[in-house]
């Protein structure tokens, strides 16, 4: 689906604007986008769904080479059970009907988190879109399921160790090898919906020195042109690491 005509005059300006090379999204809004309009939480979790995808095709399109989409946390398995089982039920759909897009496109599909503990048709099933896709060279999608940056974290300690290395030699950049997005690029833009103000646990050895953009649109409201709203807020910031402006 072609999204373009219905961007207003901020896409224009983003199109011209610093694009950054990753950015990930902390999708939430779902569930009060659903009550809001008297439908079911499962109806909210389509419409998210469609949205991701569209988020996903524009990011494509204008050239954002590195993309991660925070779906699934280790702490939403608390949710209820139905609840738990539509969201693999409608994951598993969801990339079973993408995925000869996705690998006719470029887009190379990576997971952050513990497959392991996933249902296992969804486990299958990812493992397969990851397979068919790891030739993707124009953007990296990251799925971010059963993820926890404390875990992803506390786990690259231990495979760092698990290494035979020595202690005195691990450094940020020889652990950051060790995170499940170990070779990518940090993202330089972190998006989160729904007027929530906080990270979630969600990349946090990663973003230390993100851009953030927050945002009162609930999720499934979150259409391109509110990523251009978000890319353009990021262009115009002045980046500093450590104090040092940002070359360029």
């Amino acid at each position: 689906m072609d999204y373009s005509a219905a961007l207003p005059a901020d896409a224009a300006e983003a199109e011209a604007l610093p694009l950054p090379r990753h950015v990930a999204v902390i999708m939430d809004g779902n569930g009060r986008w659903a009550k809001a309009r008297g439908l079911t939480r499962s109806d909210g979790h389509k419409a998210g769904t469609e949205a991701a995808r569209a988020i996903v095709e524009e990011c494509l399109a204008i050239g954002i080479p590195y993309l991660t989409l925070y779906t699934f946390s280790r702490e939403n398995w608390s949710r209820p059970p139905d609840e738990v089982r539509f969201l693999f039920d409608m994951l598993v759909e969801f990339i079973t009907r993408e995925l000869p897009l996705l690998e006719k496109r470029g887009v190379r599909l990576s997971i952050l988190g513990e497959m392991a503990e996933l249902p296992f048709t969804a486990r299958k099933t990812l493992q397969h879109a990851c397979s068919r896709t790891a030739a993707g060279n124009r953007m990296t999608l990251n799925l971010a399921l059963n993820y926890s940056g404390r875990e992803e974290i506390t786990r690259a300690c231990r495979r760092y160790m698990e290494s035979g290395a020595p202690p005195a030699r691990l450094t940020p950049e020889t652990l950051a090898n060790f995170l499940y997005t170990g070779g990518q690029p940090d993202p330089d833009l972190l998006i989160r919906t729904s007027g929530e103000l906080r990270i979630s646990n969600f990349l946090l050895f990663q973003a230390a020195y993100s851009e953030f953009y927050f945002c009162d649109t609930l999720w499934p409201d979150f259409t391109p042109a509110e990523l251009h709203k978000a890319l353009v807020h990021y262009a115009k910031r002045s980046r500093r690491f450590g104090g040092v402006k940002e070359a360029g």
